[in-house]
């Protein structure tokens, strides 16, 4: 039975449960998913009556609509004469630094549970007659861990999970927008006690309808800051949440490791794999249609390294500042952005071979480099065209762009370096719990990765982080303490405050308030130029005044909201103002530091003379003399940045960093291990400090 309240002017439904579950995809519905069956198998009563999934949207978000040419699932080693162990994979997720070892060897023991629950689940990963399940090799893979579904894997992963959640019984509540996470009490005793939604298809009537889902565990399972780059890759609807759950008081760890890449702007999708190793024709023409160029070839010595490059550039597919000497495959991401920062746009054309210019010789598949030409002979990619070499290779990642209108045999595609990942997150420990107790976080909301990871891992880490935030709730947090309770006056007093935040928010006036579409374009714009994949310290403090000064605009004017779709828009806006301004402190506060360039973005330097030349003929916009970059500075890469919410600072967060945890090897007797899980044990020893 519903309780209703009614506060500053809005009716509010109360729905009470065990556990909410926010975010519908891979990882959450894995999460609900396991939490129902570890409730069950404690004989609880009823388990699907405990939980509930909330979403704004089933159909929205990066596991239902994002991917790659084939999309990948990292896990242990599964291939019959490659031999792998758990410490050695949790070294590969840690090798590039500012990754937690324990959590990198939890990853690593969960990687095979949670890869055949998705076997069982109905994902159609493949296998050979004996039942092996055969890998490959993927960026920053130092083994055959990978393996594909093909380029939807995360749709399957989510909506075979999601069929098993509706067999269950446990009930999702779609379109619901968080406006706010409810949380009470400071420093240790601080704990989140539900969320306050808005129907998105009540904003039509007279009365919108809010919702708060009052619970004694939180599951975050929202995704990445989706929009928060002009120049993305996320998909359309795939926002995240990152300034709400900051301003609740969760720590923040890594926000500056943002991977990026090359992929398609009319329809979103990563260029990766195939598409580049059929080796497509790169050009550029001017924005108003005219002047083609093979740009590519002016950086370029010969015609081999130019097509081995872009070869290279599908399993190398994320921007890598260590991948740009010498001709490697990343100057390609370089020259892309150049071309694009020139208002050129840049295409992939799939009916022609590369071009090169009067100094080179034509493109011929015999003058490959050894890696190329041994791999596309292996595969019997030996076609006239690239569309031919794909259609061999992967006949699905044509079809995929057909899907979408886009047919690769006719029209060349769009492309730009764009953000498509954030490796940083909120701070979690060994069960996922995060900094807020009763609180967890997965998915790519769980800051986990450091400043590389395996192509494919985060797939393997949504499911292990849900596997894990499932178990400890059902063992250690299994009975109800609040939601059976009656909501106390702290807690009304909260939600009081989310309402009138959102009733000024969205109430600006259109003569001296932004409209949420054009603050979510400042904020867009600022991002891609100030901290994307090419980033100086002047203009990422410059960007960052602007963000602060944006926020505190539309906390004191509002926002000018003209219809009622408006006001979804300006949820959105709002938590994004903040979200960039942490993401910039955090950049500013790590450049100061002298990180240098690393994971996927490079830092300008200052003074040209002591960088990193990219190549002679990029010039610096701001001197001339060509474009340099500072080298990493490798002694960061034991500590982790955290990032904390702080209305008193001037920028309205606080930095410092911890040092990385480190792989923890255990060698106790059997015996003892058993007793330790009878006893749980387990829990109590979890691993590390959110």
């Amino acid at each position: 039975m519903s309780e209703i309240l009614n506060i500053a002017g809005q009716t509010i439904t109360v729905r009470r449960y065990h556990t909410v579950i926010v975010g519908a995809g891979a990882s959450g519905m894995n999460c609900a998913r396991r939490l129902y069956e570890y409730l069950d198998h404690a004989s609880v009563e009823n388990p699907q009556r405990q939980i509930a999934v909330v979403t704004a949207g089933l159909p929205l978000g990066a596991s239902r609509m994002s991917g790659s040419d084939k999309q990948t699932y990292y896990k242990m080693g599964t291939s019959p004469e490659t031999p792998d162990t758990a410490v050695s994979f949790a070294q590969s997720l840690k090798a590039a630094g500012c990754c937690h070892g324990d959590l990198a060897l939890i990853e690593a023991l969960g990687s095979l549970p949670a890869f055949y629950g998705l076997v069982d689940a109905g994902v159609p990963f493949p296998h050979d007659a004996n039942g092996a399940y055969f890998g490959y090799k993927t960026d920053h893979d130092p083994f055959e861990r990978a393996t594909s579904a093909g380029p939807k894997t995360s749709k399957f992963m989510s909506e075979a999970l999601e069929k098993i959640v509706r067999r269950y019984g446990i009930t999702i509540y779609d379109h619901q927008e968080t406006v706010d996470l409810i949380a009470i009490g400071q420093g240790p005793n601080r704990r989140i006690l539900g969320i306050l939604t808005l129907n998105r298809k009540s904003i039509h009537n007279t009365a919108p309808e809010f919702n708060f889902f009052y619970c004694d565990n939180l599951v975050l399972a929202a995704g990445g800051p989706g929009a928060l780059y002009q120049t993305s890759v996320y998909p359309l609807g795939q926002t995240g949440m990152h300034g709400i759950a900051l301003r609740a008081g969760l720590t923040a760890e890594n926000l500056t490791e943002t991977q990026f890449g090359l992929a398609s702007t009319k329809f979103r999708w990563n260029v990766s794999g195939t598409y580049m190793q059929a080796i497509p024709r790169i050009y550029s023409i001017d924005s108003d249609g005219g002047r083609l160029h093979d740009f590519l070839a002016d950086y370029f010595p010969s015609m081999d390294d130019l097509a081995t490059s872009i070869f290279l550039k599908g399993y190398q597919w994320p921007f890598d500042p260590q991948r740009i000497e010498n001709h490697q495959s990343s100057l390609i991401d370089i020259l892309v952005y150049n071309e694009t920062s020139q208002n050129r746009r840049v295409f992939m054309d799939f009916r022609q071979n590369p071009l090169g210019n009067d100094r080179m010789t034509e493109f011929r598949l015999q003058d490959l480099h050894p890696e190329a030409l041994d791999y596309l002979t292996a595969a019997g990619a030996q076609q006239t065209l690239p569309i031919e070499r794909l259609a061999h290779m992967n006949p699905l990642a044509i079809d995929l762009y057909r899907e979408h209108q886009i047919d690769l045999y006719t029209q060349p595609l769009e492309i730009a370096v764009c953000a498509q990942h954030n490796n940083g997150g909120f701070s979690v420990n060994g069960w996922w719990e995060s900094s807020i107790p009763h609180t967890f976080v997965i998915g790519e909301m769980a800051g986990t990765h450091g400043v590389k990871r395996p192509g494919g891992s985060a797939l393997n880490a949504g499911q292990v982080g849900a596997q894990r935030a499932a178990e400890y709730i059902a063992a250690i947090y299994r009975d109800r303490s609040v939601s059976d309770l009656p909501i106390g006056p702290d807690t009304l007093q909260q939600i009081e405050t989310s309402i009138t935040r959102l009733n000024h928010l969205t109430a600006g006036r259109p003569s001296s308030a932004p409209t949420p579409a054009q603050a979510i374009m400042q904020i867009q714009q600022r991002m891609t130029s100030a901290a994307a994949h090419v980033r100086k310290l002047t203009t990422a403090r410059q960007a960052l005044t602007d963000a602060i000064r944006l926020y505190h605009q539309i906390q004191s004017t509002g926002m000018a909201i003209k219809e009622n779709q408006d006001i979804i828009t300006a949820i959105h806006a709002g938590h994004l103002a903040l979200t960039s301004i942490a993401f910039l402190k955090a950049i500013v506060d790590l450049l100061q530091s002298g990180s240098g360039s690393r994971g996927s973005h490079l830092v300008i330097s200052e003074d040209p003379a002591f960088g990193i030349v990219i190549h002679p003929n990029i010039k610096d916009p701001d001197r001339d003399t060509p474009l340099a970059f500072l080298p990493e500075n490798t002694s960061l890469r034991h500590a982790i940045q955290q990032v904390k919410w702080d209305s008193s600072q001037e920028h309205l967060f606080s930095c410092h960093h911890i040092s990385c945890r480190e792989v923890v090897r255990h060698s106790e007797p059997f015996e003892s291990i058993w007793r330790q899980y009878r006893e749980r044990q387990i829990f109590r020893a979890s691993a590390g400090e959110s």
